[in-house]
């Protein structure tokens, strides 16, 4: 049986260029309609069914994004992508809000507009499914509001190519979401490549996310693929993406408008094609009035925004996430099946958890090892070696906890000089300074640097230094 050659609405008041659009088309065997103008488009969607659509978005009888929206409202199963003129960024990023699956600037690029096509054509379509079967039901644990409201919004966004920017807390599971995004999108087959932007070296950043030819400086003894290059044809995960210089940044913007990447040493530029998504737990807005964050490229990944909500906002989510990492425990260690008793339950609903899930699953495998039982009881979570009876609450978080010193006891008058020597009593003061901090922020590292007023970078250097680099952020 002969497979159904696709459908696809050209809407633009241009005829040459859609006479162009087309052929092309046609050499790809794609069926293609043609309206010039806003009202033959809304009239085409009442007597076909298209596959795709594409529109400009200056219409002579109005904005293309009213097509977006009637699209996206009424036929939801047509993905629309929209023509811009050179240079009309913030017009597309409206598109993309307004439900478009992607953008193509004009003049088009061939090339670009047979990916585009290739890729609208491939989306998978929503089928129902019960509920307990849900990918993001099974990845996503809860049932609180913000996690439901957190799953429409990735029910929106899933069959988008658009920037997807996410924010939150630390430990709130931005990389978790990111790959649920990469899961459920028509990129799934594709590569999933996650970069903390805080964790790379300033020197060795370009190299990392760009790639370099042999011999492009000292040390290049063969040709590497970046990370950007890594991602083609699937998602790019730039977390801690405020951490990026201000010279990298420039570059990734220019990737991201062109895509396009330049190795460095390398003479010609490559062809990439990936999903941006960012994450950050820091307020991008501020950082951009201080000068430390480029205005451009926020616009630029700041398309489809998610905001993570922060555990202690999640309710009894706290119980079926504990209960969850409780099972998980038991399958990785081999042990029997432990459950918390009803005072543990009450214990954690009363607390504030300032590192988030993270900071959970840490305090749950803590208690796995006290709990010789199979009860897991309030002693086993109090008696865990990052927190305390009571943590602090989230006012006070950043108020009476910073207030705590992070510094031994000075040598006083009639005490006598260390006798391991002034490096040594050096060396051991800052250990016991980076092992308070990280205890305070129960081993949140990007908390303890901003405790401590240093970069995350500079901390994680201090940490491989002293041997304490054991624990993943």
């Amino acid at each position: 049986m002969a497979e159904k050659q696709a459908l696809v609405l050209l809407v633009d008041d241009e005829e040459d260029l859609c006479i162009l659009m087309q052929m092309t088309l046609a050499r790809m065997g794609i069926k293609t309609h043609i309206a010039h103008s806003l009202e033959r488009a809304r009239y085409f969607f009442t007597q076909y069914q298209y596959d795709a659509c594409l529109t400009d978005l200056n219409m002579p009888d109005g904005s293309g994004l009213e097509l977006v929206e009637l699209v996206t409202r009424s036929y939801p199963c047509t993905p629309i992508a929209v023509l811009t003129a050179y240079g009309s960024m913030d017009i597309a990023i409206a598109a993309l809000k307004a439900g478009a699956f992607d953008f193509v600037s004009k003049p088009v690029n061939q090339q670009h507009l047979n990916q585009l096509l290739q890729k609208a054509l491939n989306l998978p379509q929503p089928l129902y499914q019960p509920a307990e079967d849900k990918l993001e039901n099974k990845l996503l644990i809860g049932r609180s509001a913000p996690i439901q409201q957190l799953r429409a919004d990735l029910n929106k966004i899933t069959r988008s190519q658009a920037p997807v920017f996410l924010t939150g807390e630390s430990g709130t599971g931005k990389e978790v979401v990111a790959r649920l995004i990469h899961q459920l999108s028509n990129r799934s087959h594709g590569p999933f490549v996650a970069i903390n932007c805080g964790a790379i070296p300033t020197e060795l950043m370009e190299s990392e996310l760009f790639g370099h030819k042999k011999g492009a400086f000292s040390g290049a003894t063969q040709d590497k693929k970046g990370l950007m290059q890594a991602a083609n044809g699937g998602s790019l995960f730039l977390d801690e993406i405020a951490e990026l210089p201000l010279n990298m940044q420039v570059k990734l913007l220019r990737a991201l408008q062109e895509k396009k990447i330049r190795p460095i040493g390398a003479d010609q530029e490559i062809d990439v094609d990936f999903r941006v998504i960012s994450a950050t737990h820091q307020n991008l807005a501020h950082l951009i009035q201080q000068g430390k964050f480029r205005q451009d490229l926020f616009f630029r990944i700041h398309v489809m925004d998610i905001m993570l909500p922060p555990l202690r906002e999640r309710g009894q989510d706290i119980l079926l996430l504990a209960d969850h990492f409780i099972q998980q425990v038991c399958q990785e260690w081999n042990l029997p099946l432990k459950s918390l008793n009803k005072a543990a339950q009450q214990f954690l609903l009363q607390q504030d958890f300032p590192g988030n899930v993270r900071e959970l699953r840490n305090i749950i495998e803590r208690a796995m090892t006290l709990a010789e039982e199979s009860e897991i009881d309030v002693i086993h979570l109090q008696n865990a070696p990052s927190r305390h009876l009571q943590p602090c609450s989230t006012s006070a978080y950043s108020s009476s906890c910073e207030q705590d010193s992070l510094l031994p006891p000075p040598l006083t008058a009639g005490k006598q000089l260390p006798e391991q020597g002034l490096e040594s009593y050096l060396e051991q003061i800052e250990k016991e300074i980076l092992l308070k901090a990280l205890d305070l922020t129960h081993w949140n590292r990007t908390l303890a640097a901003k405790k401590l007023g240093m970069s995350f970078r500079s901390l994680r250097y201090r940490l491989k230094k002293l041997g304490l680099d054991s624990e993943t952020d």
